[in-house]
């Protein structure tokens, strides 16, 4: 199989690259820093992935390009649209069928179940971010210039993961301080392992059904506070003590964690039900959720580690 290059070294590029390796697929992973998987089957460069004429000369060749990268998330709205411009322009050049890492944040406050067939409708800045990074790439593959797809996930468990609950209850609850949440505890939430995550972007690069449509990876569900009860049993930690930030209360914190000031447009998707359905994903490309024992295992080992 040709080569196949992934975009990032976060949990979830590293999760792919090494599913990648493990299928005998030779993997370039581009980084700044160089970092990445250590593996015979992958290759590691240090690139500044915004600058198109260098992307575009490692990409050149690949089969395959999936991207798991984004700028830190107080940088959205600045960082990314070059990013996504960059990667969409490596891809009609080079040939590259074009795999995305996406979110939810495109749909915007939705009350029922999440379908891929949703229209975008953001509600936030960075939604619509997130919605015309894909209205582009899709703009490109029904103009014939590129063949994409996106996988889109809910918040994030795992080893590595950042999300409301790796950041902001599990260490907490590990620790027997009291844990915060931006938002509240007792609304259903869908959440996606990043095994789960990876396991539907290598997928979705090699059905030939993927392209020009999204998919959802696999997502249990679980109130926030649910998720932390069940954490503490499966490692034994003291029972979870935990604190719900509302707006005003994020407002306060972000004088002085400016970062923190980014989830108060966000609230909507944790003050409500905010549900994942991966019905698609489990009839074409045969994937299931991760046991969610399994996944919050593994979020504890990686902060043990």
């Amino acid at each position: 199989m040709s080569r196949h290059v992934v975009l990032g070294a976060g949990p979830t590029g590293r999760a792919v690259a090494t599913l990648l390796a493990r299928q005998n697929v030779p993997v370039r992973q581009i980084t700044r820093g160089g970092g990445g998987v250590d593996h015979p089957s992958v290759e590691r460069v240090a690139a500044d992935a915004s600058d198109v004429g260098r992307l575009t000369e490692l990409v050149r060749g690949a089969e395959v390009l999936i991207n798991c990268a984004m700028p830190p998330y107080d940088r959205w709205i600045t960082d990314a649209p070059p990013l996504a411009a960059a990667l969409l322009t490596a891809a009609e050049r080079t040939g590259a069928r074009y795999v995305m890492l996406g979110n939810l944040y495109g749909y915007g406050e939705v009350h029922r179940p999440m379908t891929e067939d949703l229209p975008m409708a953001p509600v936030s800045a960075k939604g619509r971010v997130r919605a015309r990074m894909w209205l582009d790439a899709l703009d490109s593959h029904r103009a014939g210039r590129a063949r994409v797809t996106e996988v889109r996930a809910a918040a994030f468990l795992g080893a590595g993961a950042l999300s409301t609950f790796t950041l902001g209850i599990a260490p907490q609850v590990l620790a027997g301080r009291v844990a915060t949440y931006p938002g509240r505890l007792d609304v259903p939430h869908s959440w996606s392992y990043v095994g789960d995550v990876a396991a539907t972007l290598v997928a979705a690069a090699h059905d030939d059904r993927s392209w020009g449509r999204a998919w959802h990876a696999p997502a249990a569900t679980a109130t926030a506070g649910e998720l932390a009860e069940r954490f503490a049993k499966l490692t034994d930690a003291p029972a979870p003590r935990l604190e719900r930030l509302d707006r005003s209360a994020l407002a306060s914190l972000a004088v002085s964690t400016p970062v923190l000031g980014e989830l108060i447009e966000m609230l909507y998707a944790t003050e409500h039900p905010h549900l994942l359905a991966s019905t698609e994903t489990r009839r074409t490309l045969g994937l299931t959720p991760t046991d969610l024992d399994t996944a919050l295992l593994d979020t504890a080992h990686g902060l043990d580690g």
